[in-house]
């Protein structure tokens, strides 16, 4: 997402055109999570807006559609993959990853149903695959099965951190009702190709968020030093600061790893008027 009412006159310009708000937010970060298209397939026009919007550089994680991972799992989604694959082309080198998000009654027995679906897809983008089934977290057979087939495709592992929101009980309404929605995902840091992913869910509390974070600076730093280049996408439960706490998490990452780009400058915020 790119864009939430709260963020309108402190982060984006208001009122501003829906066409122009994804400019606005590629001012603050250089990637975003492309979860709308798990509810339906853009249309060309649309995705080539975003294109338009955005720099060759920026990220689009982009997420398959349900009907593709969790309606047909996988298997006979030719027409809705074509589909799907013909729409983001407009995207260009933005695809930075595409992203297989896979329900959580997707168990162990299932991945060899992954490994044929990732065989068949293209090589001209690069894939990413969220499990939520806890037995690939805790039963080590299957976390290697995993891994195996990721690894021959070339595809990464992306990791959901629930572990610091989970940490202590709900304080907010937001909170609350992303305590009952959000999977309880056991903490994972190793990444399996040079493009790591990582999806970090922190608390409304910023004091809580940047403490349960503290590893991913580690963990990012060690990756940046290794080459690799990751991708980090900063939730709280209501998301009302997530692009400073995005740009605060990249400023501690610069301060081990200084050679890293700074993210852009956002563009100026007018303030509110009456008129």
């Amino acid at each position: 997402m790119w864009t939430l009412r709260s963020w309108q006159g402190r982060f984006l310009a208001h009122p501003l055109p829906s066409h122009e708000r994804l400019r606005h937010y590629a001012g603050w970060c250089d990637a975003v999570e492309g979860n709308t298209t798990f509810y339906a397939t853009p249309t060309r026009d649309t995705v080539a807006s975003w294109a338009q919007q955005t720099d060759p550089d920026f990220r689009f994680v982009v997420k398959l559609p349900k009907v593709v991972t969790h309606e047909r799992r996988l298997t006979d989604v030719d027409e809705a993959l074509h589909g799907f694959l013909d729409a983001i082309e407009p995207l260009g080198p933005r695809a930075h990853a595409l992203w297989i998000q896979l329900p959580g009654s997707f168990t162990p027995s299932d991945v060899p149903t992954l490994a044929r679906f990732l065989r068949r897809l293209p090589t001209t983008h690069r894939y990413a695959v969220e499990v939520r089934h806890p037995a690939f977290f805790t039963d080590q057979r299957a976390t290697h099965l995993l891994e195996g087939v990721l690894s021959d495709a070339n595809a990464e592992w992306i990791p959901f951190d629930t572990t610091a929101f989970f940490r202590t009980p709900p304080t907010s309404d937001a909170e609350r009702d992303a305590w009952t929605k959000k999977p309880r995902m056991p903490l994972r840091t190793h990444a399996l190709t040079d493009r790591p992913i990582v999806r970090y869910l922190g608390r409304d509390a910023t004091e809580q968020t940047v403490e349960g974070w503290q590893h991913w600076i580690d963990v990012v730093a060690a990756w940046l030093r290794e080459g690799r280049s990751p991708t980090v996408f900063v939730h709280t439960p209501d998301n009302a600061d997530a692009p400073a706490l995005a740009r605060q998490f990249h400023d501690e990452v610069r301060a081990r790893v200084p050679g890293l780009a700074p993210l852009p400058e956002p563009i100026p915020v007018e303030p509110l008027t009456l008129f």
